[in-house]
C-alpha cells in the first residue's frame, strides 16, 4: 500500500495535468459515473495521507491505492483502467484501486492538521487524540489514519526503531519526552521516505522493517504481526522498550 510520501510524489508528477479538461473518461466497475467527468477541468492535486484527490469545480474524486493500486502516466496496461482520464494531450489511468465522488468542501471532510507530511500537522493535537483512546498502543496509533494521516508498515517500524519504543507499548505509560520523541522521528523519517523514493533508494536505508538482524545489537529481529490491524512489526528486545 503506497504511504504519505508516495503520494505526494504522485501529486508532484500530474500537476502539468492542472488545468487541462477531460474529453473522455471511463470507469470499470461503477463505482463512479465517469460520465459527470466529460467536459470537466481540473482545478488541482491534493492529498491527504494516501488519499489522492483530484479538483474539479463542485466535486472531487479520492483515489485510495489500497494494496495493490497503481497508476500510468500517457500510457496504460493491458488490464482495464479503474479510472480512466483522457485529455488533449496525455491520459491518466489508475487500476486496482478505490474511488469515492466528495460533493463537500473538503475542508469539511478532512483534518489537515493530521497529516504527517503538512505544514499544517499538530503534534499537541495528536497526542490529545491519543490520549483519548485508552489502552492504545504504539503499532496501531501509528497506523491510525485520524492520528497519524499517511503513516503505513514502513514509516510505523522505522520510526519505532528509531525511537526505540517496542511496537507494544501502551501509550499511556510512555513518559511524554518518549511520545514527543516517536512522533518526530515518524515526521523525520516521512520527508527521508520521500526523497529516498524519489532517489530510488528507500530500500536500501531500511534498518527495520523486513530485516532480520538489529543493527544496533546484532542480534535477530522479532517479527510478529502485532495491534488491531495484525500487520507485521520487527523490532529488537534489546533496544526497543516496552512501556506497559
Amino acid at each position: 500500500m503506497p504511504e504519505g510520501p508516495s503520494i505526494l510524489i504522485l501529486k508532484e508528477k500530474l500537476q502539468p495535468f492542472t488545468g487541462q479538461k477531460v474529453i473522455a473518461a471511463s470507469c470499470n466497475n461503477g463505482t463512479l459515473d465517469a460520465r459527470i467527468l466529460t467536459g470537466q477541468t481540473i482545478t488541482a492535486f491534493k492529498s491527504w495521507g494516501k488519499h489522492f484527490l483530484i479538483c474539479f469545480a463542485g466535486f472531487t474524486i479520492r483515489i485510495h491505492m489500497m494494496m495493490f493500486g497503481t497508476y500510468r502516466i500517457n500510457s496504460r496496461t493491458e488490464k482495464s483502467p479503474r479510472l480512466h482520464l483522457q485529455f488533449e494531450d496525455g491520459e491518466l489511468n489508475f487500476y486496482a484501486c478505490q474511488l469515492k465522488l466528495i460533493e463537500e468542501p473538503l475542508d469539511e471532510v478532512y483534518d489537515w492538521q493530521a497529516d504527517v507530511m503538512s505544514e499544517a500537522w499538530d503534534t499537541k493535537k495528536a497526542i490529545k487524540k491519543m490520549k483519548a483512546i485508552p489502552g492504545l498502543l504504539a503499532c496501531d496509533a501509528l497506523m491510525d489514519q485520524q492520528i497519524f494521516s499517511g503513516v503505513g508498515n514502513i514509516i510505523k517500524n522505522e520510526a519505532l526503531f528509531r525511537s526505540r519504543i517496542h511496537p507494544e507499548s501502551v501509550i499511556a505509560a510512555m513518559p511524554p519526552k518518549k511520545v514527543k520523541e516517536l512522533i518526530t522521528e515518524t515526521i523525520l523519517y516521512s520527508f527521508e521516505f520521500l526523497e529516498q523514493r524519489k532517489e530510488g533508494t528507500l530500500k536500501r536505508h531500511w534498518q527495520a522493517y523486513h530485516k532480520k538482524e538489529c543493527p544496533r545489537n546484532h542480534v535477530p529481529f522479532i517479527s510478529k504481526d502485532t495491534g488491531r490491524s495484525r500487520r507485521a512489526s520487527f523490532y529488537c528486545e534489546l533496544c526497543q522498550v516496552k512501556y506497559q
